[in-house]
């Protein structure tokens, strides 16, 4: 089903004041409308901001968004694709340190990791603490390490509240 429409969410845990009307710039074009976010401070680095922005476009403009913003300095993000007909979902998770991880996820959001990377690590079963970096790296545990502590900041981010209608 090609053109299939999904949608997402941006998460930007931390940027620069300097950068945020270029993180906004780059998302209006992939998103092709113009783009406002509502920045707030991020507790967990001062100097820094964060926001979020849900989005709606066609399979793979997740994927699109974590290419234009990947390597910037001093940005920290994450952007989730939901499940689409025929596709699964998606994670991208990028620090300055560590650069940009990906993941496929189930409908629920869980990080799905292929067989061939299981089977992979267990060929170290031997060697708990090697088995045990393997399978950290394939969900990513070094990224939410680092940005566990800008996520839980964001908790007194302003929600909004999204009604259910019918």
């Amino acid at each position: 089903m090609a053109g299939a429409i999904t949608r997402g969410v941006l998460f930007v845990h931390s940027a620069p004041r300097a950068l945020c009307p270029h993180v906004e710039w780059a998302a209006g074009n992939l998103l092709g409308s113009r783009t406002t976010f509502d920045w707030t401070a991020q507790p967990a680095g001062p100097g820094f901001y964060r926001a979020e922005h849900s989005w709606q476009g066609p399979q793979g403009t997740g994927a699109r968004l974590a290419s234009a913003l990947r390597g910037w300095a001093h940005l920290r993000y994450e952007i989730t694709e939901e499940a689409s007909h025929g596709v699964d979902g998606s994670r991208w998770s990028h620090t300055p340190e560590l650069g940009i991880f990906h993941a496929a996820t189930d409908v629920h959001g869980n990080i799905v990791v292929p067989e061939d990377r299981i089977r992979a690590a267990l060929e170290h079963s031997a060697d708990p603490v090697r088995l045990r970096t393997e399978l950290d790296l394939a969900l990513g545990q070094a990224w939410d390490d680092e940005l566990e502590p800008f996520r839980y900041a964001g908790a007194g981010a302003p929600v909004r509240w999204l009604h259910r209608v019918g």
